[in-house]
């Protein structure tokens, strides 16, 4: 009798951390004077609890350090990378372009962080810790 109920309970539990389908989103021209000839896509797959966040760019400056968060939207009514919405710092997350200029980042955040992000950003940072060091060099609308 324990034996089944074990499984049973496994599987109920299971169930409780809700799977979402990976959503790709195609990075674009930071409006504020991004970097003219970068291009990628951010990856976002979230289960109920963690939001993960995996960014690819090309056409970066090499071997420089680069900083990447969710924000919150500024003005209304108005495209996301355009509004100066308030960054979720819980979300960032730091890497270093190679020789070629490409770069790639992951990290994760909680999900409740996140949940009304309307955009996710990449600057480039003065420092290994991700100190934005511009108003961003490329940007993409999200929805969670």
């Amino acid at each position: 009798m324990k034996i089944l109920l074990l499984p049973a309970l496994s599987l109920a539990l299971g169930s409780c951390a809700m799977m979402y389908a990976p959503m790709t989103y195609t990075l674009a021209k930071q409006p504020a004077g991004g970097a003219l000839n970068s291009s990628g896509t951010v990856t976002v797959k979230r289960d109920g609890m963690t939001v993960m966040t995996s960014a690819m760019v090309s056409g970066l400056a090499p071997n420089t350090y680069y900083v990447g968060h969710y924000h919150m939207q500024g003005t209304p009514n108005t495209d996301p990378c355009s509004s100066g919405g308030a960054p979720i710092m819980s979300s960032k997350v730091v890497g270093m372009t190679d020789a070629m200029g490409m770069l790639s980042m992951s990290g994760s955040a909680s999900a409740s962080d996140v949940m009304n992000a309307t955009y996710f950003n990449i600057h480039t940072a003065s420092d290994a810790a991700g100190t934005p060091a511009d108003a961003g060099v490329t940007c993409t609308s999200v929805k969670m």
